[in-house]
């Protein structure tokens, strides 16, 4: 019988598992880690929402199987959140969907509406599951730059024009995950005209939304008029409300997007635990104040690391969003490569990051380091690594 299975013979080995291996070793040999690897959030949700998980788990029937698009009061929690946050309106029965996370939708989604052999632009750095939720799919993949700058439309119409099959679909992100990239409506605007010119679905990955630093809040690209005839953009409740674990996302947008989602979905799941559910429709619709604090609290961090870090020796780009800082590997250390530098942090100043190679090959030369450990311990991370530029 053989292994030789199609799907994971197209799938390279994970990056991380080296280094989280390598980290679960040291933790075993007693090393304390600064752990500034995973995007997992260290804060609790806000305790009105863990009340009403509790509330409603008491409920004998709250076991029940739950609905696999999402109970309609939190379908309508995320309309209503659309309309306050972005001034968009969606209908909850035929625009949205609830996903257990964003990671899972992207992933069913790209099984709802790609064949083998469908080409797909993808941003290069980027999280992983916006290349391998295409290519677990059978799709082929095109990068594209995942920092839009002068040239982002000129390369998306070379790859239109060069590529065979014509691509059909656009992932973006922004904020990135990992470059901490953002932009603004005005590229939204231009990116939606270009889709519709050329027949593009585009998928948009909206998952750090609340968490930015500057004076303008993050925009949507369903914010652009006529963006829901080609778009369909993923949300996550993670990061905002510190519910990573809970694995609560959703899908808005384009009715025939969300409509093949929803179908793929029936055949695969349940949905979500109900009363997870019934929390989430808590913090959608109850105080904000926490998405605020949340807020703050990542700034305080980023501004901890860059100051620290600089001060240490190693100059970190100030992010204007995200929960993580995309970092140039130093100069003394770049011969290395972002996976052996990442090995070298770890063993020798006991902190651990993501290699920038995870996100794709030209996220070569950087590594990502996640805002998810205090300020206590963001300096003690900045001791370590003085000591080790010092040595190199």
């Amino acid at each position: 019988m053989t292994d030789d299975f199609y799907r994971i013979r197209r799938l390279p080995p994970y990056v991380f598992a080296e280094v989280n291996a390598m980290k679960a070793a040291a933790r075993a040999r007693g090393e304390d880690i600064v752990d500034l690897g995973m995007g997992n959030p260290d804060s609790a949700p806000p305790k009105h929402v863990i009340d009403k998980l509790a509330e409603v788990a008491a409920k004998p029937t709250a076991h029940r199987y739950s609905a696999s698009k999402g109970i309609p009061g939190l379908r309508k929690a995320q309309a209503a959140y659309y309309q306050r946050r972005f001034g968009v309106e969606l209908d909850p029965d035929r625009e949205v969907i609830v996903t257990l996370g964003s990671k899972e939708g992207l992933a069913n989604l790209a099984q709802a509406i790609t064949a083998p052999g469908d080409v797909v632009l993808t941003p290069n750095p980027s999280y992983p599951i916006h290349h391998f939720g295409f290519i677990i799919a059978g799709a082929s993949i095109r990068s594209i730059p995942a920092v839009p700058g002068p040239d982002f439309f000129e390369r998306l119409e070379r790859a239109m024009r060069y590529t065979v099959p014509r691509p059909k679909v656009l992932v973006i992100g922004y904020p990135s995950n990992p470059t901490a990239q953002v932009v603004d409506l005005d590229f939204y605007k231009q990116l939606v005209e270009f889709a519709k010119a050329e027949g593009l679905w585009v998928i948009s990955d909206l998952a750090y939304a609340e968490i930015y630093f500057g004076d303008t809040p993050t925009p949507s690209i369903l914010q652009v008029p006529g963006a829901k005839d080609v778009a369909v953009e993923f949300t996550s409740m993670s990061k905002t409300y510190s519910m990573a674990g809970w694995r609560m996302g959703f899908a808005v947008g384009n009715e025939q997007l969300i409509g093949a989602l929803t179908r793929v979905k029936s055949y695969l799941d349940y949905g979500a635990f109900t009363p997870i559910q019934a929390a989430a429709v808590a913090a959608l619709n109850g105080p904000q104040d926490c998405v605020e604090a949340n807020r703050q609290l990542y700034k305080k961090r980023r501004d901890v690391l860059v100051e620290c870090f600089g001060r240490a020796g190693w100059d970190i780009p100030v992010p204007m969003a995200s929960m993580f800082a995309w970092a140039p590997i130093p100069e003394a250390f770049r011969h290395l490569g972002s996976m052996e530098f990442s090995k070298k942090l770890l063993t020798e100043a006991h902190v651990a990051v993501a290699p920038g190679v995870g996100f794709g090959e030209e996220g070569e030369g950087f590594v990502r380091i996640a805002l998810v450990e205090n300020e206590q311990r963001l300096r003690q991370a900045a001791r370590g690594i003085k000591k080790l530029l010092a040595g190199g």
